[in-house]
């Protein structure tokens, strides 16, 4: 059940507050009498705090990692206490574009830029409401990972772990490219209204923009190779062929995309979409502080890095750089998947093999 904690003023990293701020959030498990057994998991770009449990009245789908947080699973809610949250400008009851600001209209274009710093300031005043002074751990995945890093780096002394999925220490140039299409085609559709679409006809704004960077962004998340064997050419009665989807005759790859857009539309803001993907393209643990290496000395939580193999946007090339360039030990731990980055929703047994020992006593 999603709850909310007001953490008040939040000043921003690139200027400008944001008054009364609300941190929407799940949790699961019992915190324990000196608050020592609290976990912190970072939901990935479009996820949110529902991370655990069934379909019901705001969440028509159910917990984006049922399969890994839960009793006796790797993140035990028998054991720890588990705290989700919804990121700073979210749409699924965190302060957001589409919340109201003081004057009583939508943020819409007002919304200031935030940065994934500014992210964790946020968490950090749900911490603080919670009376949690320092974490046993913390899990993040994709965007998750790049607030859990920050968090290590920004607050070492308030967490003991860090397990970081599928992430950098920078945005490369590929991933600032990628994200930037996708919010041209937000940006774009006619129906954007500069931002201030929340009062135009059903205000679901543009929708059809956002389908289409859902599109794009849904196949960097999975692997070439994933593609080629669910939709590619394969032999068949001596020939080559495509997937064809039957009912609409179109490619099966392109049925697949449009569904992936289809479902995002139903349920996520594209102000949000915009937000999220600025702050993801500002992401650099180096920044003001003179270089990554500088950043990563900064660490000192147990720290376990997490790739998968066949991840396009994320290769796992990034978290070796992050291991080569810590100057304490940390634990690569490469996940093999063909699906590429979403195999940390893919794949529970991988990412369970990889949590259990890293939360081991």
């Amino acid at each position: 059940m999603r709850q909310f904690m007001p953490i008040g003023e939040l000043k921003l990293e690139a200027g400008g507050v944001l008054p009364d701020a609300v941190v929407c959030f799940e949790t699961a498990g019992t915190l324990n009498a000196d608050r020592s057994n609290a976990i912190l998991v970072l939901h990935g770009f479009t996820a949110d705090s529902h991370a655990m449990g069934p379909a019901g009245p705001g969440h028509p789908e159910e917990g984006w990692w049922n399969g890994v947080i839960g009793p006796g699973r790797a993140i035990d809610t028998d054991r720890f206490f588990v705290v989700v949250p919804n990121v700073l400008g979210g749409c699924q009851g965190s302060t957001g574009p589409g919340q109201y600001r003081p004057d009583g209209k939508p943020w819409g274009s007002q919304w200031p830029v935030t940065t994934i710093r500014d992210m964790v300031a946020f968490e950090m005043g749900l911490a603080d409401g919670l009376g949690i002074a320092c974490w046993y751990a913390m899990v993040g995945v994709s965007l998750g990972g790049m607030r859990a890093l920050e968090w290590a780096i920004t607050a070492p002394e308030r967490q003991q772990r860090a397990i970081v999925i599928g992430v950098g220490a920078q945005a490369t140039a590929e991933q600032i490219a990628l994200q930037t299409v996708q919010m041209r085609a937000i940006t774009d559709d006619v129906a954007f209204a500069g931002g201030d679409y929340y009062h135009v006809g059903d205000g679901l704004g543009p929708v059809r923009g956002m389908g289409l960077a859902r599109m794009l962004g849904h196949l960097t998340y999975r692997s070439e190779l994933e593609m080629h064997q669910r939709f590619g050419n394969r032999p068949q009665d001596g020939e080559s062929t495509l997937s064809i989807d039957r009912c609409s005759g179109r490619f099966g790859v392109v049925s697949y995309l449009e569904h992936a857009g289809i479902r995002l539309e139903r349920r996520f803001d594209p102000n949000t979409y915009l937000a999220i993907n600025e702050a993801m393209n500002h992401h650099d643990i180096g920044r003001d502080r003179g270089g990554v290496q500088a950043g990563m000395k900064r660490i000192t939580a147990a720290l376990t890095v997490v790739g998968m193999e066949e991840d396009r946007l994320y290769p796992i090339r990034l978290q070796k750089s992050l291991v080569t360039m810590s100057p304490r030990p940390i634990e690569l731990k490469p996940v093999r998947s063909i699906v590429g980055h979403d195999a940390f929703l893919t794949d529970d047994d991988a990412m369970s093999e990889v949590l259990r020992p890293a939360l081991a006593d």
